[in-house]
């Protein structure tokens, strides 16, 4: 088995959502030749996208080509639209979010999803997770790793951590509107160097503001094999002992004891990265993840996986499948 927890997925058309919130900041496509479309943000193209992105059956083939079982679907980060009015945002989610589940509906033995949230409204968030758990028996959601610039420590945002435990649900961290990005325009630098950053800046939020001490069976996951924190423990212990007065401030517990407490994927493109990751945080905590269809993920998932012979069978199964059916909270079978 493989099953590849981080993809993303479009609907092939969706409505003008410029005209339908009156705001032109809202993603739209345009499809210009069979089978290829772009994306637009604010009049801008951001991303040229092909039928794998939106086409289920296109994606079924491709996952057979390369062994994977089941694929996690979850939305292209740009949809987050954290910025927008709250009631808008969520009217979107719930569109992405029906879309989601009509896929996976449709193709049970292929898909599953994760939804995602209109967070810049608590109540609105927790409303629209229950919908997601209840209604439309999703696994859990995806995320961003900041809300126009609260970090995921932010209080206002607890009570959305909160009905995740509470409902059993996984929350999958995906890095957006990167920090640094008036300095990482040029070499795609925001995409190299700020996303790994931005999911360290995120894993140390939920760790020194407490938010895994109150809340311990939250199931949460980071995408990216958890950015730049892997290998950035060391220096994040030493400060915290050294400046226990400026670190220590909301959780008096050494950040290292939450290794393993929470997830990542495996998309580190590197075996020593990898491997220092396994022994880091322990296989128990690896997903494959490919990022598919985008052209920085992994092109065949889990080859890299696949290409370290130094891996016993039982650390191969963890990392290829069964951490990821734990994360979500299924069964093989299921």
């Amino acid at each position: 088995m493989k099953v590849d927890l981080h993809t993303h997925i479009l609907p092939e058309r969706w409505p003008d959502l410029r005209e339908r919130y009156g705001d032109p900041r809202f993603p739209h496509v345009e499809h210009y030749a069979p089978c290829c479309a772009r994306v637009f943000i604010d009049g801008e193209g951001v991303r040229e996208i092909s039928e794998n992105l939106w086409s289920p059956v296109k994606r079924v083939e491709e996952c057979r080509a390369c062994g994977v079982t089941l694929q996690v679907l979850s939305t292209m980060p740009a949809m987050f639209s954290y910025w927008a009015n709250a009631q808008d945002a969520h009217d979107l989610a719930r569109m992405l979010n029906d879309h989601l589940a009509g896929v996976v509906r449709d193709h049970p033995t292929h898909f599953a999803a994760l939804g995602t949230l209109p967070l810049q409204d608590a109540a609105l968030a927790v409303r629209e997770l229950e919908r997601c758990v209840k209604e439309l028996r999703l696994p859990g959601v995806q995320i961003g790793t900041n809300v126009n610039g609260r970090n995921l420590d932010d209080a206002a945002l607890f009570p959305v951590f909160e009905a995740a435990q509470e409902l059993g649900a996984a929350v999958f961290v995906h890095p957006w509107e990167m920090l640094g990005r008036e300095r990482t325009s040029k070499y795609w630098l925001g995409w190299l160097v700020g996303m790994p950053a931005e999911t360290a800046l995120a894993i140390g939020s939920v760790i020194f503001g407490g938010v895994l001490e109150r809340l311990p069976r939250l199931r949460i996951g980071f995408a990216h094999g958890g950015g730049a924190f892997p290998v950035t423990i060391g220096r994040i212990e030493h400060g915290f002992k050294v400046r226990p007065d400026l670190c220590a401030v909301q959780n008096p517990v050494n950040p290292r004891d939450y290794l393993g407490r929470f997830y990542v994927d495996s998309l580190v493109h590197d075996a020593v990265a990898l491997r220092h990751l396994i022994g880091l945080i322990g296989a128990e905590r690896i997903a494959l993840g490919s990022d598919y269809p985008f052209r920085l993920g992994e092109e065949r998932a889990g080859s890299l996986i696949e290409s370290m012979t130094d891996l016993s069978q039982a650390v191969r199964d963890r990392l290829l499948f069964r951490t990821a059916m734990e994360f979500l909270g299924l069964e093989a079978d299921e």
